[in-house]
């Protein structure tokens, strides 16, 4: 989901009115980031507050056994938020995408929760749960099983069970959804894969597929919304949502005149929809134009738990607390991406992008969308900026696993 893949961001296709709720009753940033252009990575850097590049999850996680990156996985040895809640008392559950190791022995248990329902993959069939290489893939905990639903549904089933059974402790629940992504099927649609599976035809069009598949999600976050208030527990529960990269060219997510797309370090491929929610701790209705980054969650998740970091334990990302709840501004401070061969970075509203050696330099406060090229005019800054990333991936791949 890119920036606009919200009514209350500028999506004018339809209506998201719960997600539309969570925003009029919390903080909407206009200038959030994920850190990452796919999914794998910025999954990665949000479950450690760490950029993912020392995470050795610097790519997308392939389904492909035979592929030589269906290997790679968050190592056991990073330390993720459910672990440090974990340590605090804190139940913690997470209902379904992974997508940052397939192999048991990095199954999200292992990672600091106690409990997991979902997928391990990059996307299964929302009806048949497989996975674009034909493998069955829905699980709880180690075991694969059966589960009957749309897997949007599935997802929300559970975060609602989760909230009852744990309404009087403390609780921290990662809802990684499938929503809305491949394949395009909403909740009437057909399987197309698994032993059921129809033709793709059968579909409904991507336009159609894509507004159902969003309202599901929506839909669900009211539901959660909703039992929150039932239990007495808003005015106890930080609600977040947000993207784990920008959106594709088919599902209309991303803003007009946003250049880029899922994929690119432009910044169609990072700025996404983020939005934070505590009644009576976050002012209600509020916008925040702070530049911040999902490596940013874990911090401030931890902070607003009082939950130290563990000492010696760097993060990446910084506390946003301040910003929430006294709507402070953030130091300085540059940030970075990489995807491939491409690596980006913010310092301020000037932004660097380099792809095969050559870097272009834009000031997204003027142009925001990173048309008009200034490296010529301002060539100190360039060497300034390209010095500071050159720096920053040495540190990071220097940390990453071998």
């Amino acid at each position: 989901m890119g920036d606009a893949g919200l009514s209350c961001t500028g999506n004018p296709h339809f209506e998201t009115p719960h997600l539309d709720r969570l925003a009029r009753e919390g903080m909407r940033f206009t200038d959030f980031h994920s850190s990452g252009a796919v999914c794998s990575p910025t999954r990665a850097g949000l479950l450690t507050g760490r950029y993912q590049q020392r995470t050795g999850v610097d790519r997308v996680v392939n389904a492909d056994p035979q592929h030589a990156d269906h290997q790679d996985a968050l190592q056991l040895r990073e330390l993720t938020f459910a672990e440090v809640l974990k340590e605090r008392g804190y139940a913690t559950a997470i209902f379904g995408k992974w997508h940052v190791g397939y192999a048991p022995e990095f199954n999200p248990v292992h990672q600091g929760f106690d409990e997991f329902r979902g997928f391990v993959s990059g996307n299964v069939d929302y009806l048949s749960h497989y996975d674009r290489m034909g493998t069955f893939d829905w699980w709880r905990d180690l075991e694969r099983i059966d589960e009957e639903g749309y897997t949007t549904h599935l997802i929300h089933r559970h975060a609602l069970r989760f909230i009852e059974e744990n309404r009087d402790e403390p609780f921290c629940l990662y809802l990684p959804h499938a929503a809305i992504h491949d394949p395009n099927q909403g909740p009437d649609d057909p399987p197309i894969r698994g032993p059921h599976a129809r033709p793709k035809s059968e579909l409904s069009p991507v336009d159609e597929a894509v507004r159902e598949m969003t309202l599901a999600l929506d839909q669900g976050v009211g539901e959660i919304l909703e039992l929150l208030e039932e239990l007495g527990l808003s005015e106890r529960t930080l609600v977040v949502f947000v993207s784990d990269n920008g959106g594709t060219k088919r599902n209309r997510s991303t803003g007009e005149g946003v250049r880029g797309f899922k994929g690119s370090l432009w910044e169609g491929g990072h700025l996404v929809p983020a939005i934070f929610r505590w009644p009576s701790r976050i002012e209600a209705g509020t916008t925040s134009a702070r530049t911040a980054i999902t490596i940013d969650l874990m911090p401030t998740i931890l902070s607003l738990a009082g939950a130290g970091v563990p000492a010696g334990h760097a993060l990446d990302g910084v506390d946003l607390s301040a910003v929430l709840l006294e709507g402070a501004a953030l130091p300085a401070r540059p940030l970075f991406w990489e995807h491939h061969s491409v690596a980006a970075m913010r310092d301020g509203p000037w932004k660097l992008v380099r792809k095969g050696g050559k870097s272009s330099l834009f000031h997204l406060g003027r142009d925001p969308g990173e048309q008009e090229d200034l490296k010529e005019r301002h060539p100190e800054r360039l060497a300034r900026m390209e010095a500071a990333l050159d720096a920053w991936r040495a540190d990071v791949h220097g940390d990453a696993p071998r």
